[in-house]
């Protein structure tokens, strides 16, 4: 199978990461697994990409990198329309709107004869172009689409008016794999007292993840909690307006934005309290990273959340854009040590039970399986020629597989 993606999102973005570790962690006697990452860029890979790109294919995880210069760029997709022809490739598994549209085309194109689409966040009220592309070519050309929460695939339905008679709708949880830390400390690093109150969030900096709201909160808590500290892992385009708002709040010394990070393990690790405040989610992996580490987490009731963390048993859920509620949360679990305790321990038993990558690959697999056996599929797959062998490292199921 082929996983189609973006970029590597080495720092971040929970779309690539399950990405990553679905082709890391699907039976490898059952299937071959390539990513093709399409956007990272002309000239050579930076060090990281490079770094990683050798160890995903150590792995056993082929890396095939497309070079676009722009969303138009068609040329640069012929390497992929060859290599799904060349190796047979029986499964085409896009992450994403970008991806998931591409995929519903070249797939299409090449003869493959499973196309999945993966919608790991929903937010398209605004965008119609989106909601029509998604119904018409995505739902139309796809075996099936995979939606991370239940409100994601109610939404496809009552909203985009996809028809689930025609395009199976499978519901798949996020899953992560058990984040290790460092055993370095963050603290110190940071320069940041051991006994000081450490809030944490860890998000990309999009509109809909919020954060103004938790810097809005964090001006409400430093007069009750003296050298209370608030670090936000995470790039993106909200960042020039977080910064004026730290500016404006004299927050300076307080919120901090700390850019992508590579060592999220060790600052979920330091922190006394977890949090993200979005608007509109799916099912983050910054709030079962949170869980997998202990954290007692405040989080908003948005999108696929509640299905996480249950109010008062594994943390506290706020209603989204209430910065005062977002305080008050935070506040109540820096008064009892005790009880965050309590919420962080079993939101980690919930999160090793429920919530590991390892379970969601398992149903992912069934569900390749179940649409290379569907009738309508088989008739699909292309002819292979004779002699024609397979690459050792190619990204099609194996032999009896479908």
């Amino acid at each position: 199978m082929v996983s189609l993606i973006d970029d590597l999102a080495i720092t971040g973005g929970g779309a690539e990461t399950m990405a990553r570790q679905l082709a890391l962690r699907l039976d490898p006697t059952r299937f071959r697994c390539t990513l093709c990452v399409t956007r990272l860029g002309p000239g050579k890979p930076a060090a990281a990409d490079l770094a990683l790109m050798r160890d995903l294919e150590a792995q056993g995880v082929r890396v095939l990198s497309l070079v676009r210069r722009g969303k138009l760029h068609l040329a640069a997709w012929r390497p992929l329309v060859a290599y799904l022809r060349r190796e047979n490739v029986q499964v085409l598994h896009g992450h994403m709107f970008g991806s998931n549209v591409w995929a519903a085309v070249l797939g299409s194109l090449a003869g493959v004869p499973v196309i999945v689409a993966h919608e790991h966040g929903w937010s398209y009220e605004g965008q119609p172009v989106r909601r029509l592309l998604d119904r018409v070519l995505v739902a139309r050309s796809s075996s099936a689409i995979i939606a991370s929460s239940e409100l994601a695939r109610i939404r496809m339905v009552e909203v985009e008016h996809i028809d689930p008679r025609r395009t199976r709708l499978v519901y798949i949880r996020n899953g992560i794999a058990q984040p290790v830390p460092s055993g370095r400390s963050t603290r110190a690093d940071l320069m940041i007292a051991d006994d000081a109150p450490l809030v944490v969030a860890v998000a990309r900096l999009d509109p809909y993840k919020s954060l103004h709201v938790l810097v809005d909160a964090a001006g409400r808590l430093v007069a009750e909690f003296p050298g209370l500290r608030v670090l936000i892992a995470g790039e993106g385009p909200e960042r020039p307006r977080l910064e004026r708002q730290i500016a404006e709040l004299r927050l300076g010394d307080v919120v901090k934005l700390l850019g992508a990070r590579s060592d999220v393990p060790d600052l979920i690790a330091a922190c006394d309290v977890a949090t993200l405040c979005s608007y509109s989610e799916t099912t983050p992996l910054a709030i079962m990273e949170y869980m997998a580490l202990g954290k007692p987490v405040v989080a908003t009731r948005a999108g696929g959340i509640p299905d996480l963390i249950e109010d008062q048993v594994h943390g506290l859920l706020v209603e989204p854009e209430d910065p005062a509620a977002l305080a008050q949360g935070i506040a109540k679990l820096l008064r009892d040590p005790r009880r965050a305790r309590e919420l962080g321990l079993r939101g980690r038993d919930r999160q090793r039970q429920e919530f590991s990558i390892d379970a969601v690959a398992r149903r992912v697999e069934t569900l390749y399986q179940e649409l290379l056996r569907a009738p309508s599929n088989r008739r699909l797959q292309p002819r292979r020629r004779a002699g024609a062998l397979r690459s050792p490292r190619s990204a099609t199921p194996r032999d009896g597989d479908g």
